[in-house]
C-alpha cells in the first residue's frame, strides 16, 4: 500500500528528476534573457522591381538564352507567332521541361504566345478562361 501512495505522490508533486528538468530550464531562460542581443536587422521592404522578359525567338538555338532567364528567377514571354510549326513545338517542349526542373509554371497566352513564370513568380487565373470569356475585345461582348 506504501508502494501504491509513493506513485501517487510522484505523480502529484513530480519526480526529482522532473524538477532538476525544470530547474535547468528556469536557468537557461534566464541566461537568453540577460544575453545581450546580437543580430542584424534586415528591411523587409526591397526596392528590387520584378523585370519581365519578351523574346521572340527565331531558332531552337535560342531557347537555352531563355533557360537561363528561367535559372534568373525572370518571367519570360515568348512570342511564337513567327517560328515555324515545328520549331516552335520544340522550343516549348524544351522549356516545359526546363520550367518543370525549376518548379516553375508555363501558361499558354494565346495561340503562338507563352507566358513562363519561375518559382518565385505566381500566375493568378487561367488566360484561356478569360479569353474564352471576354473575347479579344471585352467591350464588344
Amino acid at each position: 500500500m506504501a508502494n501504491f501512495i509513493d506513485k501517487v505522490m510522484n505523480l502529484v508533486s513530480g519526480t526529482d528528476e522532473e524538477l532538476e528538468n525544470e530547474e535547468y530550464f528556469e536557468e537557461a531562460q534566464k541566461e537568453v534573457e540577460a544575453a545581450p542581443k546580437r543580430g542584424k536587422v534586415v528591411n523587409i521592404n526591397t526596392t528590387t522591381q520584378l523585370k519581365v522578359v519578351v523574346v521572340t525567338p527565331e531558332s531552337f538555338d535560342e531557347a537555352k538564352d531563355i533557360a537561363e532567364h528561367l535559372k534568373q528567377k525572370k518571367p519570360v514571354v515568348i512570342n511564337l507567332e513567327g517560328v515555324e510549326k515545328d520549331i516552335a513545338r520544340r522550343i516549348v517542349d524544351f522549356l516545359s521541361g526546363a520550367v518543370y526542373s525549376l518548379d516553375g509554371n508555363i501558361q499558354k497566352i494565346s495561340t503562338g504566345i507563352f507566358l513562363i513564370a519561375p518559382y518565385n513568380v505566381g500566375i493568378m487565373g487561367d488566360f484561356k478562361d478569360e479569353l474564352r470569356s471576354k473575347g479579344v475585345f471585352p467591350w464588344n461582348n
